[in-house]
């Protein structure tokens, strides 16, 4: 598995396990695969207090009760700032009662990292900070990071947090790559030139920030997975060709496809299935030639000036 070190001593797994979808899991089943998941090195689990609603944490939580010695060996994240009722809300009492809320249900005395999951229009930079700052001296949250940010918007927090901010989490995939597309396309009228997100690859990249990379086998907006999907017969014509090349699967490659991007990327997979996060602990791992690399991004629909 390759590691990332945002800041020194702290060792990040490449591929994580995302827990969106665990709460109707039957308990051996979720059980086997997190501790799966830990022996293959993805020892990082992202968790947002409303996933299965309301539920996953807690199903989280008894495999950590009946584990003894688990938690110490993993990461765990949780995400807050989306309400029942689909507002956001980053204010301090907000933030405080979601961690406070995640703790229990999780059966665990702290998070490794907290996010805050979407940008508030109504958030207070300095409120965000206080509350980071209580639950930080409190020993229940060690990290920050937020999800879904642009540039601008993590700087705004940043010059209030006094904790370096080391994740944020962005969709993306082979098949959804607006943060490539306009550096490629860069002073260009071209497909693709249209800056979304204020270049925050590059601004990743340049701050040492962690990039987890949410929905990593989707296209669109949730609208279904590439792999195999009668939709993308190019992309999975050359996808076909480089599992026999590497001998591995499509799955893999796709993980590896987003790990070959030179920035601190954490491909972020909710799986369900044993096979497929073994699959994806062994994309994790993958050298993907370049030219390999560019066929594929090429397969997806993109054109280079």
């Amino acid at each position: 598995m390759n590691y990332y070190e945002p800041v020194p001593g702290l060792r990040l797994p490449a591929a994580a396990m995302g827990c969106m979808r665990i709460a109707e899991m039957e308990y051996g089943a979720l059980e086997r695969q997190v501790l799966l998941a830990a022996e293959l090195g993805m020892n990082f689990f992202d968790h947002a207090d409303f996933y299965g609603e309301f539920r996953s944490e807690a199903r989280f939580g008894e495999v950590l009760a009946r584990n003894p010695g688990l938690r110490e060996k993993i990461y765990v994240q949780s995400k807050c700032g989306i309400r029942i009722g689909g507002i956001y809300d980053s204010s301090a009492e907000h933030i405080t009662k979601s961690v406070e809320n995640s703790l229990r249900s999780l059966h665990t005395d702290y998070l490794d990292f907290l996010l805050i999951h979407r940008p508030d229009p109504l958030a207070r930079p300095d409120e965000i900070a206080r509350a980071f700052e209580r639950l930080h001296a409190a020993g229940k949250v060690r990290y920050f990071g937020m999800s879904n940010h642009n540039p601008a918007q993590i700087e705004a927090l940043q010059q209030a947090v006094p904790h370096k901010l080391l994740i944020n989490q962005m969709q993306m995939s082979i098949l959804h790559t607006p943060m490539i597309d306009h550096g490629v396309n860069v002073n260009t009228k071209f497909a693709g030139a249209e800056d979304r997100d204020g270049s925050v690859l590059e601004y990743c990249k340049a701050k040492q920030i962690m990039l987890q990379a949410w929905s990593p086998f989707q296209y669109g907006f949730f609208e279904g997975v590439f792999v195999d999907n009668p939709k993308f017969p190019e992309l999975n014509g050359v996808l076909e060709q480089l599992a026999q090349k590497y001998e591995t699967s499509k799955t893999a490659l796709a993980v590896a496809w987003l790990v070959r991007i030179p920035a601190m990327v954490q491909v972020i997979c909710g799986t369900t299935s044993a096979k497929r996060l073994e699959e994806i602990a062994r994309g994790a791992d993958l050298a993907l030639e370049r030219d390999d690399w560019y066929a594929v991004y090429r397969a997806a629909g993109n054109q280079l000036p």
